[in-house]
């Protein structure tokens, strides 16, 4: 008869126990919360600020249509698409054909190219190996070509113009991420076996910019778009005023968003060609009789 009292009396110590620590806990807590003052909440929010500052900074330079240089030169496969489709009758609207091959254009980037950004931005120290997967996963000549042009532009810009600003300014934790492009710039200066693309170096410069991977991943598309939308404003297939229809479409913005979501938790062996037949659009614009664009 006596066990059963005892237990009692060794619970209602152990709840008044944790009564008094439970107590201890809050008073802890409410001398915590009246020491602390608003400079270090202030400062925080001033920290995070600067760093959304400075990531919208980073995208406003790599949103201009200057950027990777000369990209104005290509069209990417549009003036050779639009060669190979003529209208019925000739003096029908172009507009359908260029819809359709924004589209196209677009799925097929995310399904080569978009992994390749992503996995950059997320491993940088393997960004050698990344580009000459890159090179070796890109049967089109023209395509290749391209990309390289453009690839090594953007490692120019960032050389010569954002270097001295971001190279010193740039968080801790991107340290491996300026080791690795620094290391990479100068394998180009010295070795003929680096190519420099374009998909992997933007996942790689974008990181070093503190730029965030999904609007590193959407400018990536998104800087696509208004490539080919520029080239058929030269084309005369739309005007200029329609071209910024195009590119402030919810279409257009739902598309890029949807193809992100879609790349995200891709890896580069799953990069593949979803629009085969693209490759033969872009390889034949340099059987063109006559030509605008240099790709």
């Amino acid at each position: 008869m006596t066990r059963p009292c005892a237990d009692q009396h060794a619970l209602k110590d152990e709840i008044a126990d944790l009564e008094r620590r439970l107590q201890n806990a809050r008073a802890q807590l409410e001398q915590s919360d009246a020491e602390t003052t608003t400079t270090p909440v202030a400062h925080g929010a001033r920290q995070n600020t600067c760093d959304s500052i400075s990531a919208l900074h980073a995208l406003l330079l790599l949103s201009d249509s200057a950027l990777p240089l000369g990209s104005f030169a290509f069209s990417s496969g549009l003036e050779s698409y639009l060669a190979h489709h003529k209208p019925s009758p000739p003096s029908a609207s172009r507009l359908p054909a260029f819809h359709t091959f924004l589209r196209l254009s677009l799925s097929t980037l995310a399904s080569t190219a978009l992994p390749y950004v992503l996995t950059a931005y997320r491993w940088p120290e393997e960004i050698e190996r990344l580009d000459n997967d890159f090179d070796a996963s890109t049967p089109c000549t023209v395509a290749r070509r391209a990309s390289i042009a453009q690839g090594r532009a953007l490692v120019a810009v960032w050389d010569r113009s954002f270097k001295t600003q971001y190279d010193k300014a740039a968080p801790a934790e991107r340290t491996a991420a300026i080791n690795a492009l620094t290391a990479f710039c100068s394998a180009l200066r010295t070795s003929d076996t680096i190519n420099a693309h374009l998909a992997p170096l933007w996942g790689l410069v974008t990181s070093v910019l503190s730029v965030p991977l999904r609007d590193a991943a959407y400018l990536f598309l998104f800087s696509h778009a208004r490539t080919v939308v520029s080239a058929a404003v030269r084309a005369s297939v739309m005007g200029p005023y329609q071209a910024q229809a195009v590119l402030a479409s919810s279409e257009l913005q739902e598309r890029i968003r949807g193809l992100v979501d879609q790349a995200w938790d891709k890896t580069v062996e799953d990069a593949g060609q979803s629009v085969p037949v693209m490759d033969l659009w872009v390889g034949r614009h340099e059987k063109l009789y006559s030509r605008i664009f240099n790709s």
